[in-house]
Parts: C-alpha cells; structure tokens; sequence
C-alpha cells in the first residue's frame, strides 16, 4: 500500500481529532512554546518545500458550529460518524480514546521524495502531552495489515516501523513524528539534533511567526520558496521527473514565498494568501478597481468578475512575452486571428480598455435566454469612447456580413443597438453614460442594463453579506451568489441523467457565497482575501 494513500486518511483523522475538547483541556495548561508554528518546524527538515499547521484550540474549531443548514450539519454528522466507524473496523484507532487525549497542534510537511517515485514524502509532526498514549498510538498504527510491527533504535530514538504500510514513528522530545519512509524519519531525528530546519530557512522565522492575520485562525500553509514548491508538486502529477518550462518558472521566481491561512469571523471562512514578491523582478502596473462597475449591475447578479485596465495588462504581458519565443509565437497567433476578422487586437480590442470592467451573469428567462435562464453582460469604462464605437461598429458589421438583422431602438432615452434572430435579441450593446460601454447576450438583458436596475448590486444585503469582510480597495472582485446560482444549477441537474448527489445539495444550499479580492500594498507585497459566506446555524 502506498503510503500517500495510508497516511491522508490518518491524517485528516488526526486534525480533526486535534480540534476535539478533551485535547483543548489538555494542553490548556501546557507550555504554548512547543506549540507554536515556529517551534514545532524545528523538528521539520529544511528540504520540505511546503509545511501546514493546524490548530488544536478546540474553541478555534468550535466557531464552525455557528454555521450551517440542519440538512447540511446532518450530512457532516452522517460522514464524521461513518469516518470513525470505518477507523474502529478496519484500524481498531478509537478517536475519544486514542487520538484525543494527547493530540495538540500538528505540522503536515511534504519532502522531496528521495526514490523513483515521484509521490512525495510525507512528515506529520504533533506536539504531545502524553507520550505513552501516542507511543500506543504509534504502534497501533504500525500494526495495521497482516506484517506486525518492528522496533529499531536511531540516534538514540526508538523508531516503531512496517515497510509494508509505509509507516515509520518515534516520539522525539514532545512530538510524536510520523513518516511515510524512514529517511524522512531520520531526517528530522537529525533536525532535533542541530541539523538545519524548515525554520532555519531564510524567511521562514518571519512567515512562521507572523503567518497570515485572519480571525480565529484553524490552519496556516507556508511556502517558504515558492518556485521550488511549484516544481515539486508539478513533479507530483508525473512518472517521472518533470521540469517547469524555463518561462513559467520565471514567472514563479516572481514570488519569493507565500503564506495562506483560514480561519472563521462573524460571516463564515475566511481565506487569506500573502505573497512576497522579488522587488527586482519585472513590475506589473496594477491600480485598484474604483467599483464603479459594481453600481451598474442588478441586485440580482448571479456571479461576476471585475477587475481594471486590461489595456495594461495586455500591454505588460506582450512585452514580457517578447522574452519567450513560445510565448510571442502564442500572442502572434492571436493576433491573426482577429486580423483575419478585420481587428486589431491591440487597437480595435485592448486599446480603449483603460478603466475598470466587470463580466457578469444575470438571471434571465425571456427571450432566447428562457430555456438557459441566466445571460452575460460585459461592462467597460473608457476614456477613448471614439476608439470603442469604432470596435462596435467593425463588430456590428461583421454580424451584417454573415445575415444578422442588426437594429437599433430606444431604451428610457438610451440607444442600444440589438443582434436580432427569430427567437427574439441575440446581443444588444450601448452606452450606460458617457464613459460606460456594455455588452449584453440576450435581448433582455440589453434593455435591463439600459433601464439602469432599481437595485444595484452594490447596495444589496447579499454583495454586502458576501464582501463586506474583503478589503475594499482592491483589483477586482470574483463574486459568486450561490443561492440564486443553485437554483439555475438545481434546474440542469433536474434535466440531466446524472443529478447532483443530496448529500451535496445540502452543504451547497449552506453557503451564502462565495468573494475573493486581490489587493497589492506595494511592490513586494501581494495578498488575496477568500470570503466562503455561510448561512448561520438554527
């Protein structure tokens, strides 16, 4: 049995079981020192390339329980029973009595695999209180299969082993530290013993202790370099050894490490990822959305996506495509491809997209639209309106060329020209004032935008609700209402062969939505922000 797919179960057991009451009020008494992120990589070896720590407060954990439908909590219920029934039958490992009483926090660490295999090597370290109950534990679970334990002594520690499950132990100092081969073992048996660290690595003592401020943190996850982390779990998706193309690996070198953590506040998860960029390497020219797009949608907008100044943008990345033939040979393409219409694409496309834009779905079930029920509206700001009705324009005349009836009419005083077919508008386009474009695929969605919607999205309690923990100045929003889209997604599933399974059904009717925003503070700095918006708990 490998050991990747012997130890993740355990794993994920031993992380839940860290969040349990009985290992709060066990260590709430014990030196926090041994605990904490820093101290617990001392005992991680400095060739793991990616490090997790998870929290054992079970008041951190418990924050969870404030959320969620009856139907979804009952599905969580039904699965954490079944997950302990299936330990108690196959593995004899009672949670309550084996894991419990001595778990604290935990270190998750991937190294470099050292054989052929390409699947890394896994490191769990766990700060103890008890080191008879973990030691029991240990060789319990070395006991699994039909091959029984062995014992053998390393540098003074006693290592419990079964090749055949891949599972190598030892209680070192105050951790229990278990292995999916013996030299990772080893290896951090040594790291106890003066051997560098994965908290001796430049960077790492800053990361570790700061990591990420996000409320009632559960779970932080470090890359301390983060291009060598990129290969690596490339690697990971390959027989054999595989090396990142020498461009994307520039990019990567971009970021010098990360750090993401996730924890809960008073609207559901919260996701945050930092990320130190090189400040020697190629700057890219990002400036905050103003949200002005934002005021322009209906209330009831399904999803979208904002950002601004594509014409940066695209302008940034053909220059530093230029230093990868690939990559200028990808842009080349593209561009002929528009040529062959009669564009430019960095005129006639890019060019007048200099301010903020948003990409939206929007509930719809007239027209052509009724049989999808939802439509896209593309909004664009622009300085250079003269540049944008001259893409229009080539854009309406393309339709012409291949018999669409293209008309104009009226809207509350605004023109908006329409792509019309028996079934009613195809897209219509038009201008929402005098520096806002907007494109809309279906008939009604072109005069809802020029209506200007009663209620904007931006003053709806679900965008509020949703977003309303994220930073505010930022680069652009991912918005997602996942109320209104389970209703669309619920009328597929009703059609299709395959239905979305119930148990999924419930924690999905849990979650209010979902927001991400990417905010940069300064050239060396990077951050994205995660809100998983959940329905409170009855």
């Amino acid at each position: 049995m490998s050991a990747t797919k012997f130890l993740a179960p355990v794993v994920g057991t031993i992380a839940i079981a860290a969040a349990g009451t009985a290992a709060y009020m066990h260590f709430k008494n014990t030196s926090k020192d041994l605990m904490t992120p820093l101290a617990i990589a001392q005992v991680v070896p400095d060739d793991a390339y990616m490090a997790t720590f998870i929290s054992a407060d079970e008041q951190t954990w418990a924050k969870l329980k404030q959320f969620g439908t009856p139907e979804a909590q009952t599905v969580i219920t039904k699965n954490w029973n079944t997950l302990q029934q299936q330990l108690v039958t196959q593995s004899n490992i009672d949670i309550e009595k084996d894991l419990k009483p001595w778990v604290g926090n935990t270190m998750v660490a991937l190294l470099p695999n050292q054989g052929a295999k390409q699947k890394p090597s896994l490191l769990v370290v766990i700060s103890i209180k008890d080191k008879i109950s973990a030691m029991n534990f240990a060789m319990k679970l070395a006991n699994q299969g039909s091959s029984k334990a062995k014992e053998s002594d390393y540098q003074g520690n006693k290592i419990i082993e079964n090749t055949d499950n891949s599972v190598f132990a030892a209680v070192v100092k105050d951790y229990l530290v278990i292995a999916s081969d013996r030299k990772g073992l080893e290896e951090a048996i040594n790291t106890t013993k003066g051997q560098p660290s994965f908290a001796s690595k430049p960077g790492a003592d800053n990361l570790l202790t700061k990591g990420v401020d996000v409320q009632n943190s559960i779970a932080q996850v470090y890359l301390v370099d983060y291009a060598t982390a990129m290969q690596q779990l490339t690697n990971i998706n390959y027989n054999q050894a595989t090396s990142i193309p020498s461009a994307t690996l520039d990019q990567l070198k971009r970021f010098k490490s990360l750090v993401a953590g996730i924890g809960t506040d008073e609207a559901g998860v919260r996701i945050k990822a930092v990320a130190a960029i090189d400040p020697q390497a190629p700057k890219w020219d990002y400036k905050p959305a103003p949200g002005k797009v934002i005021a322009q949608l209906p209330a009831d907008t399904l999803a979208f996506v904002s950002g601004a100044n594509l014409n940066s943008y695209w302008n940034q990345a053909t220059q530093q495509a230029k230093a990868y033939p690939d990559g200028e040979q990808a842009i080349a393409q593209v561009r002929q491809a528009f040529n062959s219409a009669n564009f430019d694409l960095d005129k006639d496309i890019f060019g007048w997209m200099d301010g903020e834009f948003g990409m939206a779905l929007i509930p719809s079930n007239q027209g052509i639209l009724s049989q999808l029920g939802f439509g896209g509206v593309m909004v664009f700001n622009t300085s250079d309106r003269k540049s944008a009705e001259n893409a229009l324009s080539k854009l309406d005349n393309l339709a012409k060329g291949n018999a669409v009836l293209v008309q104009q009419r009226e809207v509350q005083g605004k023109k908006i020209t329409e792509w019309n077919s028996p079934m009613g508008a195809v897209l219509g386009h038009g201008w929402l004032d005098d520096n806002s474009v907007f494109l809309a695929f279906g008939g009604p969605l072109a005069e809802t935008m020029a209506s200007k919607p009663t209620q904007t999205l931006n003053l709806s309690d679900t965008f509020q609700g949703i977003t309303g923990n994220l930073p505010k100045q930022n680069l652009g929003y991912v918005y997602v209402d996942m109320d209104k889209t389970l209703t669309i997604l619920n009328r597929f599933a009703a059609a299709s062969p395959r239905p979305i399974p119930a148990d999924t059904i419930a924690v999905l009717n849990s979650i209010r939505g979902i927001g991400i925003t990417s905010t940069q503070a300064d050239s060396s700095t990077g951050q994205v922000d995660m809100s998983l918006a959940l329905k409170k708990a009855k």
